[in-house]
């Protein structure tokens, strides 16, 4: 109880000071996607988070789709951030076949009327990430949820990328256990493996938030049920599109409730305390049966790898924070 309590005090008192700074100025790079949708929802509600901008890649969804419904979620949130569109496919030139039957075949489960507001920004994924680290040069955050396409685009474009960065969070990845999209691979790393590899082969400031721990954040139907209560808008919107995610994992995995897997990595930005963390260097398969696996390499580069989470404290900001949503 008093460490719990301590927890909070702590966090509060982060959220507190980092109100006073303006916020942690964010980026996300982003799918979307269910889950990524709740994630930006939950990035909009975090005082402690400026979010600055959002770059759309392949995954969840093709590029184009990505892009729009960013800029939908964007326009439902009222938020005023620019979406620059990025990679179309990984590196290795592969074509990627959206994840239709996880996300639905425009992303957002059964919802499939997405309109298209607005115009993707005049820049490119990578050249507005690379610019707006170094206008905001240690101060920027980049949270990656999806495919590591763009992020290994913007090292290219300027090595000294990673640098600028105050840190480099990392939906993806399964170091200690096993993985979704195979039994060693996560899906975001398995979509380009090539691109994942060069981003942990870069020295960059990163903590890598996985399924080790992000299958232990387990939404339910309830929980949907309470949030829509909580924010008739934004829960009810997000309830409305889980039904059909709620559905795969329940016939694919045998589990009542999703893992709030980027949601998880967007709390992870400011609050680290709450994870227990592992040093370690990685290399990604780029071949066989094993193909997109992360495994540990003591001559890369150390990433903070999640082991442990207090799941529920990050559950429980993950609720509030959407609950306190229109």
């Amino acid at each position: 109880m008093k460490f719990g309590l301590c927890r909070t005090v702590f966090a509060l008192f982060i959220g507190c000071a980092l109100r006073y700074r303006g916020g942690m100025k964010l980026i996300i790079d982003t799918d979307p996607g269910i889950d990524d949708a709740m994630a930006i929802a939950y990035s909009a509600a975090a005082a402690e988070l400026d979010l600055i901008g959002l770059t759309t890649v392949f995954g969840n969804t093709h590029v184009h789709q990505s892009s729009r419904n960013a800029r939908y979620l964007v326009h439902k949130l009222g938020l005023d951030v620019p979406v620059a569109q990025g990679a179309a496919q990984g590196w290795q030139g592969e074509q990627h076949a959206p994840s239709t039957h996880v996300h639905g075949p425009e992303g957002f489960g059964d919802v499939t009327d997405i309109p298209e507001i607005g115009q993707n920004h005049a820049q490119g994924a990578a050249e507005f990430l690379v610019e707006q680290a170094r206008l905001h040069r240690g101060q920027l955050v980049v949270c990656a949820i999806g495919p590591l396409t763009n992020i290994a685009d913007a090292i290219r474009l300027d090595p000294g990328f990673v640098q600028n960065l105050a840190k480099l969070v990392i939906m993806g990845g399964a170091v200690f256990c096993n993985g979704n999209v195979t039994e060693h691979a996560e899906a975001n790393i398995y979509h380009d493996p090539l691109a994942a590899d060069a981003v942990f082969e870069a020295r960059a400031p990163t903590v890598l938030v996985g399924l080790d721990v992000t299958l232990q954040t387990l939404f339910a139907a309830r929980d949907f049920d309470a949030l829509a209560d909580q924010a008739p808008d934004t829960g009810g919107f997000l309830r409305e599109i889980s039904r059909f995610y709620l559905n795969f994992y329940r016939e694919v995995a045998g589990l009542e409730g999703c893992g709030l897997h980027d949601s998880t990595a967007v709390i992870a930005c400011s609050h680290e305390h709450l994870f227990e963390t592992q040093a370690t260097g990685l290399r990604v398969i780029q071949q066989g049966d094993e193909r997109g696996a992360t495994r540990p390499d003591a001559d890369r580069p150390p990433v903070r790898v999640c082991r442990g989470i207090d799941v529920g404290q990050v559950m429980s900001l993950f609720t509030d924070r959407v609950g306190s949503l229109p």
